[in-house]
């Protein structure tokens, strides 16, 4: 294939510590044959007049440049203590487009773990978090009562347990109201029986979540059930499916609650310009229904227990690495199977986003393996992964899958060479920018095209946290000599800056330095088990609270050519923004948006 082609031919030399690319052909000007360099004007002699209009302005190409923000929906506002994918969210959407954004950036969507509530620790690759289901919206179908609901509290970080110990018996309650009137919901079990034909994995996915309730199976791994539903015996299998049929219908009844109102917002939010690009972990929990119903598919022990496990050695976000834990894929195996899994993933995934940030995407070219008793990820060794592979296969099922490729950390030759065939874009992170010297990669003047940029991401400190507590003094004068002296009285809207001017196709921001926040709002710390993934935007006014920020994203947004070509401000009829021939013109339509 194409694909293939480009990583062949993609030859790399190292010497010295350093990698070079060897251009294959000879592009010297004496190899340049016209079949590489066609005539667009093969009949006319030399000197002869060229066609009428060959001197005009070429039409404008199509415009790729955007932007966007990264907030989790477990940030936006509500009132229970958690963000929901409710009316807040369609209140974001809006916010976006007031601002002339047309990206929302997500974490995954998948329940996370319930002891540090990580999304990228996840019980299920393919399921939604229930905890995002809207309340309101449930009452809204009549499947809560107003009484049902609780007492609004105060806007605060997440509260993840004890949300947990409040919501999900009302969502349960939700699931049996369903379920117990068929007649009265004639619609909603129609779209239910739709979702639960067209999405077959969500019944292992509701037997696996009935098995791990079951008094004496609680608490256990997977490994450690008995025989016969630890290893899928059929008869064993059958018999749980009948004595927990109730468990599994209501499981799968907040999954296909999840999924009508993620499509809602999804539909919304693309009515409207905006992109929603997801997240997928590369690697899934040990304990979920992804290993335990496709054993075969893991590099697990005779008990299927994990032989090795993921991690990654020493790199920018952990001075000490990481040791994540999930059990390594049998790369032969999903090779032997054509990546049907990895098929099936990735069509979730086109289900849920229009895009998809695949986190860790260096292991498709080498991961790092560390043993199951080790206690830390120092001690580890690396393995050749699926390469292209893995993408001939998804492209052959799927078609066009668009992938953003999260490759910070430990990057090899073989990775770039393999985002470049598969032509994924890349990550490049200003925070990282300011050591090295003048070839770092992360400098604005390195940034190539086919990228995203982000003043820092979800695993960063803010922007202002970093530059008061983890930038170096070297860091600092440097930042003063290449963006400007002023540069540190604003520095979250500096970086910002320099990211939306930069060649790089797109630019996400995360919420936190729009809005200036400190390291008291940072999402998550690499490394770090507990303390992550809590913090939230504010309370129900705080779009209002945002309406200069919103006017000041606006504006930098069409000054670097990130806007929409037909974007027109929330409740205007004319498509399309006037063009401003000035920066002060460019303020003014800013300005007349936010009013």
């Amino acid at each position: 294939t194409r694909a293939r082609l480009a990583f062949e031919l993609f030859v790399w030399r190292i010497n010295a510590n350093r990698v070079e690319p060897i251009v294959g052909p000879d592009l010297s000007p004496e190899a340049v044959t016209p079949a590489s360099h066609p005539d667009p004007f093969p009949t006319l002699a030399k000197g002869a007049p060229l066609p009428e209009g060959y001197g005009e302005p070429p039409s404008a190409p199509p415009k790729h440049r955007r932007s966007g923000i990264i907030l989790h929906p477990t940030s936006l506002p509500g009132p229970y203590g958690i963000g929901e994918i409710g009316e807040e969210a369609f209140r974001f959407v809006d916010w976006l487009v007031a601002s002339g954004q047309q990206i929302w950036q997500l974490l995954p969507l998948c329940p996370p773990e319930t002891e540090y509530w990580s999304p990228y620790s996840g019980l299920d690759a393919l399921c939604g978090n229930p905890l995002l289901i809207p309340l309101n919206g449930l009452k809204d179908l009549g499947l809560l009562k107003e009484t049902d609901l609780p007492v609004p509290s105060p806007p605060g970080d997440a509260d993840f347990p004890a949300v947990y110990a409040a919501k999900m018996p009302l969502l349960e309650k939700a699931a049996a109201v369903l379920l117990a009137d068929p007649a009265r919901f004639a619609d909603l079990h129609t779209e239910m029986a739709a979702f639960r034909q067209e999405n077959a994995w969500v019944e292992q996915s509701a037997l696996f979540s009935a098995l791990t309730e079951v008094p004496g199976l609680a608490g256990l791994a997977w490994w450690d059930w008995p025989e016969g539903v630890r290893d899928r015996h059929p008869a064993a299998l059958e018999a749980a499916r009948r004595e927990h049929a109730g468990r599994i219908d209501a499981f799968i009844a907040l999954q296909y609650l999840f999924d009508r109102f993620w499509k809602a917002v999804k539909a919304y939010a693309n009515d409207r310009g905006v992109l929603l690009i997801g997240d997928m972990p590369i690697y899934v929990g040990g304990q979920s229904a992804d290993v335990w119903a496709n054993r075969t598919l893991f590099a697990l022990g005779p008990d299927g227990a994990p032989v090795e496990v993921s991690g990654v050695p020493p790199d920018a976000f952990s001075d000490s690495g990481q040791l994540w834990g999930s059990p390594l894929y049998d790369w032969q195996a999903h090779s032997e199977d054509r990546y049907r899994w990895w098929v099936q993933r990735f069509q979730r995934s086109l289900q849920l986003y229009d895009e998809t940030r695949v986190d860790h995407f260096r292991a498709f070219a080498g991961y790092w393996a560390v043993g199951a008793q080790e206690e830390t990820a120092m001690n580890g060794v690396w393995k050749k992964g699926p390469g292209i592979e893995l993408f001939e296969a998804l492209e052959a099922a799927l078609g066009h899958v668009p992938i953003l490729a999260e490759d910070l950390g430990v990057i090899t030759p073989d990775v770039t060479a393999l985002r470049e065939a598969i032509g994924a874009p890349g990550m490049v992170v200003l925070q990282f920018a300011w050591g090295g010297g003048a070839t770092n990669t992360h400098l604005p003047h390195n940034i190539y095209q086919n990228s995203f940029v982000y003043p820092g991401t979800h695993d960063n400190q803010t922007v202002l946290g970093w530059y008061k507590a983890g930038c170096r003094p070297e860091e600092a004068r440097l930042i003063a000599r290449y963006i400007g002296a002023e540069a540190g009285q604003d520095i979250s809207w500096a970086f910002i800056r320099e990211a939306f001017k930069s060649v790089a196709r797109t630019v996400v921001v995360a919420m936190q330095d729009v809005m200036r926040l400190d390291d008291s709002a940072r999402m998550n710390t690499p490394g770090k088990a507990a303390g992550n993934w809590a913090w939230r935007v504010g309370g129900s006014s705080i779009w209002d609270e945002l309406r200069a920020e919103s006017a000041d994203l606006l504006a930098i947004t069409q000054m670097y050519d990130r806007l929409l070509l037909d974007w027109k401000a929330p409740g205007t009829k004319d498509a399309g923004t006037p063009e401003a021939e000035s920066v002060s013109e460019v303020e003014t339509v800013a300005e007349a948006a936010a009013a």
